[in-house]
């Protein structure tokens, strides 16, 4: 077994520079941690064998790396906006209806697929991702009552996924994760209202001023303290890292995060933590099992379109298609399902929940880059 060393982590950092590099053609619109993904694939157990995800340094720096994920992506979702606000009822609705959908396409995936596993597609296809929808929408400057409806609709699905994936995934342990989710979302929530006191009586402010006038960056060593004591309460209540990276996020973000603590956490999290994380990803995942177990090899596939199926019934509600197949866009869930479903999913079911949020993305990018045509085209930005 390869030990983790400053020459494998050189190399992890050169390999997970095909993010970057698959990404940078603007018309492609593909998100980073797809090269990534693959760069780990090609060095990991389904390539040349150059990275052991079961190394225990390199599990647990690839753990870090998946609550700080989490992190930045609890802190994507917009709850702050108060536009958003009259949309909520109606995303609600819709991510509820979505939801449905997805139950119904659960049921027939997982019997084609032979699995007892139709919560967890129906999970994985009612939900969205606010990290990549909310960056596409601000990169293409839509707006307007349908756009704002539709985030608000990602972000209720992106929430409501995340915690609902653990019990779903180990139905069997339902009882104890749900404590531990209960035990998680209340320290997130005391976390919310010390940030809020802090914020109200001026408190906040003068600490980040004085990080900010003598480069201590207190802000983000204590943001760390805080996100993994509260992955450790998640451990210890038998509780999910992920909603612990994510419930943290989501109260930073009710309160607000400054402009110097985002971009410290950027350089952390997608300078070296993240990558790190999807390469270890990449790196476990056996892409030979999909040729032992052919009964997979549709299940990726068949995932990714019926999330987008599901999304764009919406427009029997009056959703524009374009919305309802960018909605559909998934990652966070999927990859959460895969790291946290060792020893529950199938061989081969790992790598096919991947290509089906890879299926999605690939939709995103299609409905964006028409959208951007139209938008080009109308100046008002309607999608």
């Amino acid at each position: 077994m390869t030990t983790l060393s400053f020459g494998t982590l050189a190399l992890i950092g050169l390999v997970a520079l095909l993010g970057p590099l698959l990404a940078a053609p603007r018309r492609w619109r593909l998100p980073v941690v797809l090269g990534e993904i693959l760069g780990g694939i090609l060095l990991g157990s389904s390539g040349l064998g150059l990275l052991q995800a079961d190394d225990p340094a390199f599990a647990f720096l690839a753990s870090m790396g998946f609550a700080l994920t989490m992190f930045v992506a609890g802190s994507h979702i917009p709850i702050r906006n108060a536009s958003l606000r009259p949309a909520l009822i109606r995303g609600v609705l819709r991510a509820i209806l979505v939801g449905a959908v997805a139950a119904l396409l659960g049921v027939g995936i997982a019997a084609l697929a032979g699995t007892d596993n139709a919560a967890l597609y129906a999970v994985l296809m009612a939900s969205s991702s606010a990290a990549l929808v909310v960056p596409t929408f601000a990169e293409l400057g839509l707006d307007g009552p349908m756009v704002l409806t539709t985030l608000a609709q990602v972000a209720i699905a992106d929430t409501a996924c995340i915690v609902a994936l653990p019990l779903v995934l180990r139905p069997k342990d339902a009882p104890g994760a749900m404590l531990g989710a209960v035990v998680i979302i209340g320290c997130a929530g005391v976390i919310y209202l010390g940030l809020l006191i802090l914020d109200r009586r001026g408190l906040w402010q003068r600490f980040r001023r004085l990080s900010h006038d003598r480069y201590l960056a207190l802000e983000l060593r204590i943001s760390l303290i805080v996100l993994f004591s509260l992955a450790a309460v998640a451990v210890g209540s038998r509780g999910s890292v992920m909603l612990a990276g994510f419930a943290f996020g989501v109260a930073v973000a009710a309160v607000g995060e400054p402009r110097r603590l985002a971009r410290q956490l950027f350089a952390l999290n997608d300078g070296f933590l993240g990558p790190l994380f999807f390469v270890w990803l990449g790196a476990s995942l056996t892409l030979g099992d999909l040729a032992g177990h052919p009964q997979f090899l549709l299940l990726g596939p068949l995932l990714g379109a019926g999330a987008v199926l599901a999304h764009l019934s919406m427009r029997l509600t009056g959703q524009p298609p374009s919305l309802g197949v960018m909605s559909a866009a998934q990652l966070g869930v999927p990859v959460a399902a895969v790291a946290i479903g060792g020893g529950v999913l199938a061989p081969g079911e790992s790598t096919a929940l991947l290509i089906g949020a890879l299926v999605t993305v690939v939709a995103l990018a299609v409905a964006a880059a028409g959208a951007a045509r139209r938008a080009a085209a109308a100046p008002g930005g309607a999608p």
